[in-house]
């Protein structure tokens, strides 16, 4: 059985299953749960030009069927990745991947600068979803110019396979992602987290310091879905889907609408194993159905 999948050029995972950024931390965090060499990838926590101490407290929250989180990026600036935590990561037996994100076009060229010497380092996936400060904090992920302006930065600093993770908040995915398409992503992941908000009634108060923030889980899952087969039908490139992912069941569902590979994020926070059990659930799916490789199944709706 060849669970084996091409995200880019020179970029082949032993396996569709990849740890989303944010929920894993760096890798080494989750070794004593998680033989990460039986991973098809783990994207590490998102990097941006600049160290961020990230929001107030409290800043993530649980919600029906999912979780909201507002951590604001917290990280110690890619000078630290590159000079320290690089020297930890760089020996994992698996695809590492660095997500980016940055307040301006130049500051997504300048980490993309900075990576393109770390020669195990898989790929870079770019957070499209940060607020353009050039243009009155609207998202760069939510306007075709914005998405293409930040893949096209990317792709002049960096010679690795390029991923762009697409902000699920807009009226049409379709165009964002034939922008980013267009202007060189080697593949696309969708989606980031929604826009929600709680309240805690008896407090009066949001569950948040900041209000709103990203929802994810399983809540958001036949939304993602949606969107992943919507885009995988209009695009070349492959395309990672992610959104509530809890088995394996889950991941086939993303398969089967046309991804390439998935992530799973929230689900981590519940069962640090959680990601090798999908892995062997998928296993399991194909030995029962006689699929001898994803690509039989892939995009089949």
């Amino acid at each position: 059985m060849n669970l084996k999948v091409k995200i880019a050029p020179g970029l082949e995972l032993r396996n569709p299953v990849i740890t989303a950024s944010g929920t894993f931390g760096y890798g080494p965090e989750y070794a004593d749960f998680v033989d990460l060499s039986r991973l098809g990838g783990i994207i590490v926590k998102g990097t941006t030009l600049e160290p961020r101490q990230g929001n107030p407290y409290p800043r993530i929250a649980e919600t029906p069927s999912g979780m909201l989180n507002a951590v604001g990026l917290q990280n110690p600036g890619v000078d630290a990745f590159v000079n320290m935590t690089y020297r930890i990561i760089r020996d994992i037996d698996t695809a590492v991947i660095v997500n980016i994100s940055g307040s301006s076009p130049e500051d997504y060229a300048e980490v993309s600068r900075r990576l393109s010497g770390l020669d195990r380092i898989a790929a870079i996936e770019v957070n499209i979803s940060c607020p353009n400060v050039k243009s009155g904090g609207m998202a760069f992920g939510t306007s075709t110019d914005g998405a293409a302006m930040v893949t096209k930065a990317v792709r002049e600093n960096y010679d690795g396979p390029v991923i762009v993770k697409l902000s699920p908040n807009v009226t049409d995915i379709v165009s964002i992602a034939k922008a980013a398409e267009d202007a060189g992503a080697d593949a696309l992941s969708l989606t980031n987290t929604f826009l929600g908000m709680a309240v805690d009634v008896e407090r009066m108060k949001p569950l948040l310091s900041t209000v709103t923030g990203g929802l994810s889980g399983p809540c958001i899952r036949p939304i993602a879905v949606r969107m992943v087969w919507q885009v995988a039908k209009a695009v070349q490139v492959p395309v990672i889907g992610l959104g509530g992912i809890m088995n394996g069941r889950d991941a086939l569902e993303f398969i089967m609408a046309g991804a390439t590979a998935i992530q799973v994020g929230t689900a981590n926070f519940i069962d640090p194993a959680v990601s090798v059990r999908i892995v062997d659930e998928i296993r399991e799916f194909c030995d029962r159905h006689g699929v001898a490789d994803l690509s039989e199944i892939r995009g089949i709706i």
